[in-house]
């Protein structure tokens, strides 16, 4: 058994993780794990701008932030957690500069920003420029800059081990147990404090912009272990991923002026956001391109409309909306300025579509994206272990593996780089906290053994089912039956077909039988976490009789405030049975409101 003893373990290595191993380094010894190499982290692909007041270029305050953001998560957002991030965000900001992040910049030298969804002046109403960006790969930069900075601070980092349990000892946590996948060799690591910041689960979906390592290990892993998860119903899709291969189409293509056009020729959003138009919020977008392809205004009579960029296009209707530069001059692009703002998105069309945005619209449709629900936090990222918040010694989650809940029930564009840049940082200089003053558990005899019981159970599988027959299966239900709009009948169709699913996952096994990169058993163990985490949030949305954020059901098309203005807390006991518990929304300033765009 190969052990290490660690003061802070970080597991995930993208934003969060580098955020909260940058500054738990500051003062204590901290180590980072990661299945990837941490440049291949998911936060590389984060595109069109991290959120911040910075009124770099005109008016804006943290307070509308903070108010964009609660009415945006539908007012299932905690308030005082939403009032944390949105005061943190500038000085985020400058400290990423500091850091030597090259935001694109203003003539004059200021950080540039540019209006994104759901993001409004107070006053007006009308979009406000908000995202700091660096082209279009903000998320990249975000990551180069953070590994950067860690190895400057000599964060030690364990490059392709998969975690695979969570070691609790006396109601603490104590460390992990990972598999290096370049001996198939379990490693021990023995900790006083574990910040899990492993991202989301996507790929739970048919159409995802997530990577295929977004499988859910964190939230699988601390639900084995009794932990509950929080809003695991509230899933967002993002309204433009590429059709039929869900690679996202950043939110900054409608900040820099795109606009959504029907099948008809029509640009549609007026008549479900007469305000702001393309700049709504996505669950918004989401639902509105589902009912334009529903209603037949799909294009060609197919399940896409377009998003044009087109520079005539783009200046036409700035024209009507009457959106003007800043010094007052009517809004007017060229391609070239279209090509240097977006560069990574007028790529992957040619690519992968063989479409020119510069000249030919976008087919896109909406894709599964971004998870609102995970490990239940308080604003300093210690992990809750019930509905009373009590905290669970010495374990930490940020990112969005996390629910804060700074998204409710619906994220804004920008808000998650804020979120895990905001919480990274506090979660880490927490958990160096605590294990300054705190002792290593115990641990048990062999902290190993349930993972080698996990991986002998699947070897010694009768291998009578397919684990690419399953995911299939899986990733299909749930889109057909728990995605952009839902039905009591169509949960409990999904829900059943998960369960037969998992009933079938028993008799997965595998065939290589090598310790090195043995990938397919990673993949399958991989599977197992997707199908728990499926039932969970098919149990959770199918509880909460009401449409709210990301969470619409046909059965249920209004918002309930008197019956569902609170947090689902799942919880799964030995038996692998789901119990649903409830607490409150934390209320400060925001009385819940009809929201309108």
């Amino acid at each position: 058994m190969n052990t290490h003893q660690i003061e802070v373990l970080v597991v995930g290595a993208g934003g969060a993780g580098l955020m909260a191993g940058l500054y738990a380094s500051k003062t204590a010894k901290t180590a980072v794990i990661s299945k990837l190499y941490p440049t291949r982290s998911h936060t590389g692909t984060a595109q069109g701008g991290i959120g911040a007041a910075l009124a770099s270029q005109e008016e804006d305050h943290p307070e509308w932030h903070t108010y964009d953001t609660v009415k945006g998560s539908d007012y299932l957002g905690d308030q005082d957690a939403i009032e944390f991030m949105c005061e943190e965000a500038v000085q985020a900001i400058y400290e990423l500069e500091h850091m030597g992040l090259p935001f694109d910049r203003t003539p004059d030298g200021k950080i540039s920003q540019r209006p994104f969804g759901g993001h409004t002046n107070n006053v007006t109403g009308k979009p406000v420029r908000r995202a700091c960006h660096t082209a279009d790969r903000t998320g990249h930069m975000i990551l180069q800059t953070l590994y950067q900075q860690c190895l400057k601070n000599n964060v030690t980092f364990y490059d392709e081990f998969q975690v695979v349990d969570l070691i609790m000892a006396g109601g603490k946590a104590a460390g992990v147990v990972a598999v290096e996948l370049a001996t198939g060799e379990l490693h021990v690591f023995h900790a006083k404090a574990v910040i899990f910041a492993t991202g989301g689960h996507g790929r739970i979906w048919e159409i995802t912009s997530n990577a295929y390592a977004f499988t859910g290990d964190g939230p699988a892993i601390t639900m084995r272990h009794g932990l509950p998860l929080e809003d695991m119903e509230f899933f967002q899709f993002h309204p433009t991923g590429i059709y039929k291969l869900g690679i996202l189409i950043t939110e900054g293509v409608r900040g820099e002026g795109g606009i959504l056009i029907n099948g008809k020729g029509e640009r549609f959003m007026e008549k479900y956001a007469p305000n702001v138009k393309d700049l709504a919020s996505r669950d918004v977008i989401s639902r509105a391109i589902y009912l334009e392809i529903r209603d037949g205004n799909g294009v060609n009579g197919q399940n896409y409309v377009y998003l044009d960029v087109r520079p005539e296009q783009v200046n036409k209707f700035a024209a009507l909306d009457g959106r003007k530069n800043l010094d007052g001059t009517p809004l007017a692009v060229t391609g070239e300025q279209i090509l240097a703002k977006l560069p990574d998105i007028v790529d992957f069309c040619r690519v992968y579509l063989g479409v020119d945005p510069i000249t030919q619209p976008m087919p896109i449709q909406p894709t599964a994206h971004y998870a609102m629900g995970g490990i239940p936090t308080n604003k300093y990222g210690e992990a809750i272990a019930d509905e009373k918040n009590t905290i669970v010694p010495g374990l930490y989650a940020a990112g969005e593996v996390a629910c804060v809940s700074v998204h409710g029930a619906n994220r804004l564009g920008t808000n998650s780089l804020l979120d895990l840049v905001v919480f990274g940082k506090h979660a880490g200089l927490r958990a160096a906290e605590f294990a300054k003053k705190a002792d290593l558990q115990p641990l048990p005899a062999d902290p190993a053994a349930p993972v080698r019981a996990q991986f002998d159970r699947i070897r010694k599988a009768d291998g009578k089912e397919n684990a690419f027959d399953i995911a299939v299966a899986m990733k299909k239900v749930m889109f057909d039956d728990m995605g952009i709009f839902r039905s009591g009948k169509g949960m409990e169709n999904a829900l059943k077909v998960v369960r037969g699913l998992q009933a079938r996952f028993k008799h997965v096994s595998v065939t290589d039988t090598g310790a090195i990169f043995n990938m397919e058993m990673m993949n399958v163990w991989e599977l197992g976490n997707l199908l728990d985490l499926a039932e969970v949030t098919t149990v959770s949305a199918l509880a909460r009789t009401e449409s709210r954020g990301g969470h619409s059901r046909e059965d249920y098309p209004d918002r309930d405030d008197k019956n569902w203005l609170k947090h689902t807390m799942a919880h799964v006991d030995e038996k692998g049975r789901i119990e649903l518990k409830y607490k409150p929304v934390v209320m400060t300033k925001y009385e819940p409101k009809v929201r309108t765009y």
